[in-house]
């Protein structure tokens, strides 16, 4: 057989071959949006209809509140219809861009809020997310001078709210942690406290209550919290709610 004809079956073999790898791989390994739409939607991320009477309460926050919401939910039924924006509220720019929206045109009795994790974390020269704090060009999403300036702009925006705010800190950062450090949380804690006593704003101090029990309640080298240390907090947010409803 001719080499140029040995060539170009050759060719065509190999484009089958692969076309086929490429249908095969689509069928066994489905795309991220359709692996997207298979997941079970998290239930603290779904609207809830106000039962008549009970105040109304806004949790503001990233996966850290996510976390807690049906326990606080749970133990605020029957006392208060508590609500949570549909989304990771992420840093203080997004909460910037999001407030009015997430605050809608209905009254709040008590919103407690918080910003923070996503602003110390660092992201890399062309935005990668968690980057490596070490590493040339990384920088923090929101560096702190811009999170104060933030912070007061959104804490301006609730007070027109005429509700009762609560902030909430910002837990701790554990060691190993990727893309932050230990004891940012600290530092943008401490800028926070000058925001919310200049407001006049009470804290729920999560970050003390956290880090006194690290060890059973967070994951291991990760900012976020099991389940059950999730629950533990939710009891301490509903406290500072409690407080805040008056009762």
């Amino acid at each position: 057989m001719p080499q140029e004809r040995w060539c170009a079956i050759m060719k065509k073999t190999t484009l089958s071959i692969t076309l086929l790898s490429l249908i095969l791989f689509a069928a066994i390994c489905p795309s991220a949006e359709a692996q997207k739409k298979k997941r079970k939607p998290n239930p603290a991320m779904q609207p809830i209809e106000d039962v008549a009477g009970l105040p109304r309460v806004l949790l503001i926050g990233d996966s850290i509140s996510i976390g807690y919401t049906l326990a606080v939910r749970e133990l605020l039924k029957g006392k208060a219809n508590v609500h949570r924006p549909l989304t990771n509220c992420g840093p203080t720019t997004r909460g910037l861009s999001g407030i009015d929206q997430w605050l809608g045109d209905k009254k709040w009795d008590v919103i407690h809020f918080n910003w923070g994790l996503h602003d110390l974390k660092y992201m890399g020269p062309k935005n990668e997310n968690l980057a490596d704090p070490k590493a040339s060009g990384s920088h923090q999403q929101v560096p702190p001078a811009e999170y104060e300036k933030n912070l007061r702009t959104l804490v301006a925006r609730l007070k027109k709210t005429g509700a009762k705010l609560t902030w909430c800190s910002t837990t701790p950062v554990p060691e190993g942690a990727g893309g932050r450090v230990v004891g940012d949380a600290v530092k943008y804690n401490a800028i926070a406290t000058k925001v919310m006593a200049d407001n006049n704003i009470p804290t729920d101090d999560l970050y003390s209550f956290a880090k006194a029990r690290l060890k059973e309640i967070q994951k291991p080298a990760n900012v976020h919290f099991s389940t059950e240390g999730s629950q533990a907090m939710a009891k301490e947010v509903v406290s500072s709610i409690t407080k805040a409803l008056g009762k």
